[in-house]
């Protein structure tokens, strides 16, 4: 046996997303490289930079020695310093260098999945610089690719695959994160339930309950008289929860019923990533 079975979903969500990717930008004309995406201060070419830079990462290749102009407005953290790099080293590379390079990257990539022979729980260094079980960052790979095939998509108007692997795997690792929102951040009160109501492409409900001692667990049964019901869709759910868009943009496409001040507390802190 190579490849753990566990390890399998996430590698072939990976695989369907960076492929879409490939298919996307490949025909582009070099204006078209050019695009405004919903992440400031990248276009259509830094958001393939920056996914053949980490894929590059996790093949173990040395990161560029690349000092950032220091005109970047965007750019407000060590961590998103750390992600320029890979970024602005090819903000003059031409569309076939581009091309080339993704499909180079996607073949050796493949090829390293394919020949995986570690445990899921085995350490290794992602690309975020923190040593996780490789489960998990096989996880996070698959998110971070399909999230930034949606965010080409939507700069190139070319809208799909909300209902692919990559989605269900941003699906559950969003999930997962929504107890800590309502209970941490959101502060929801003891004994509280908040349910979601997701319609679309992919559609589910879950439930997260708030204990006596504030803590917040999720599970999909139903909750009767809920303090607070968000519905809304899956492409506004994940856009939010990986702050491509802030909730005022799309307030009148979400539905809330029940407490108003904590739906607006969960909103607010609904992003996971910066």
């Amino acid at each position: 046996m190579t490849v753990h079975p566990s390890l399998q979903s996430s590698i072939d969500a990976w695989t369907h997303s960076i492929e879409a990717i490939a298919e996307l930008v490949t025909p582009l004309v070099e204006g078209e490289w050019n695009r405004a995406t919903d992440l400031p201060g990248w276009s259509v070419r830094d958001v393939v930079s920056h996914v053949i830079g980490l894929e590059s990462e996790m093949l173990g290749d040395p990161r560029p020695i690349h000092t950032l102009p220091r005109d970047l407005y965007h750019v407000r953290s060590e961590s998103a310093r750390r992600m320029e790099v890979q970024v602005d080293v090819r903000r003059h590379h031409t569309a076939p260098e581009m091309v080339s390079e993704l499909e180079y990257t996607v073949i050796r990539r493949s090829r390293q999945l394919r020949n995986e022979t570690r445990q899921p729980d085995a350490v290794v260094r992602s690309p975020l610089d923190e040593d996780r079980p490789l489960d998990f960052v096989l996880q996070l790979r698959a998110f971070d690719v399909w999230v930034h095939e949606q965010d080409l998509r939507r700069a190139l108007g070319k809208p799909g695959n909300l209902d692919s692997p990559g989605a269900h795997v941003t699906r559950d690792l969003l999930l997962k994160t929504l107890p800590g929102t309502v209970a941490k951040k959101a502060q929801a009160p003891a004994d509280s339930a908040v349910v979601f109501d997701i319609s679309g492409p992919l559609e589910f409900m879950r439930t997260v309950r708030v204990d006596a001692e504030g803590n917040g667990t999720i599970n999909g049964s139903v909750s009767l008289g809920p303090t607070v019901t968000l519905a809304m869709d899956w492409d506004i759910f994940h856009r939010l929860a990986c702050g491509r868009i802030r909730p005022a943009a799309v307030a009148e496409q979400i539905k809330i019923d029940g407490d108003q001040a904590l739906a607006a507390a969960i909103l607010d802190n609904f992003a996971v990533t910066p």
